[in-house]
């Protein structure tokens, strides 16, 4: 009897065994997706249509090529940086905000340290009056676009004489690694004027989103949207949480609602801008239902990050800490951006474990 109940206890040792080694050598893809504000990535010739007059050799930053050349070589190092500790490489989709054209996105793509990435490039003049725009950069051997358009935002009241241009909402479906994805960039109006006073325009921008998103899901109810950009409000705010039914905890969503992990991070105290000694944390990703589950046959949310390696940020003075800026007020330093990027990663198990 003892020998058989031995027996017993080792067919159930081994077999926990061999589960838990078959547990351990599956494997698992990651993507990377991001977003970054790269603060008026501004070529040198003067746009008549456009309020980009700073942003020459003649204007107030003496806009100069060695400028714009060195500008675009430092996003194109943190571009190639970001995911790469868990994905091993740069990021498959990053959406862009504060571009000006096409041609400073093709010179962005170009760069050393993004040439071998073959970057693809989706853009839309958009009708701000500053003359910049969002965009998508997109590795062509991860994802395949199949539509994309712009949709425009009016926050001109009806019969107003001087109607008030913003940027577009960039939207982009395809096949993320063969799996159907939307992705919307965003950037959203700022706070000028005051948080309060230029409220009703986030709003407006969170209620067109929000009308993109429920489009999507009327063709597509299981459609995974990672949902991104430079929103210039917080988690917490009311475009995000009340208009966009934004949620913080994965469980307590449904397929359609949006979680945001960018929630729990500003609880926490982190932030991707500063201003007067406080920090907030206007550059958001947020990701469908169906897309922060735990069914990993298909790509889920893995984590979020924000991308502030030393390099990014102010070594001293009076704003030691904040993100190093290409302008700061003491005229050129030649940095980043006033944001720094925002990240997550996706995962699903492979197809086949490794030996």
């Amino acid at each position: 009897m003892q020998r058989r109940l031995k027996f017993v206890i080792l067919l159930v040792f081994a077999g926990s065994y061999f589960q838990a080694r078959a547990q351990q050598e599956k494997s698992y893809k990651i993507v990377s997706i991001a977003f970054y504000n790269v603060e008026n990535l501004f070529d040198t010739e003067n746009d008549p249509f456009t309020f980009d007059d700073d942003r020459t050799p003649e204007g107030k930053d003496a806009w100069t090529e060695e400028k714009y050349r060195e500008k675009l070589q430092n996003l194109a190092k943190v571009i190639s940086e970001i995911g790469i500790e868990s994905a091993q490489v740069s990021p498959a989709i990053i959406g862009l905000a504060e571009v000006e054209n096409y041609r400073v996105l093709e010179d962005l793509v170009n760069q050393p340290a993004l040439k071998n990435k073959n970057y693809g490039i989706i853009h839309y003049d958009s009708p701000d009056s500053r003359g910049i725009d969002v965009a998508m950069l997109y590795q062509k051997s991860v994802f395949a676009p199949t539509s994309h358009h712009a949709r425009k935002l009016s926050l001109s009241e009806p019969g107003s004489p001087k109607p008030e241009k913003t940027r577009d909402q960039l939207v982009v479906s395809g096949k993320l690694d063969g799996e159907n994805f939307s992705f919307i960039i965003n950037h959203w109006p700022s706070r000028s004027g005051g948080e309060k006073a230029s409220e009703y325009k986030r709003i407006r921008a969170a209620e067109l989103n929000r009308k993109i998103i429920d489009s999507i899901f009327q063709n597509e109810p299981y459609m995974k949207i990672v949902n991104m950009g430079d929103f210039n409000d917080d988690p917490h705010n009311r475009s995000i949480k009340t208009y966009l039914k934004t949620g913080s905890v994965k469980k307590d969503l449904k397929l359609q609602e949006l979680f945001n992990p960018m929630e729990k991070m500003q609880k926490e105290g982190s932030g991707t801008l500063a201003y007067r000694d406080g920090w907030n944390l206007f550059d958001q990703i947020m990701l469908s239902g169906t897309a922060s589950q735990n069914e990993y046959d298909s790509y889920q949310y893995y984590k979020a990050g924000i991308f502030n390696k030393s390099y990014l940020i102010t070594p001293k003075g009076q704003f030691r800490g904040y993100p190093l800026r290409t302008y700061g007020y003491s005229g050129y330093q030649g940095g980043y951006s006033d944001h720094f990027p925002v990240y997550i990663y996706l995962i699903k198990e492979s197809a086949s474990a490794t030996n």
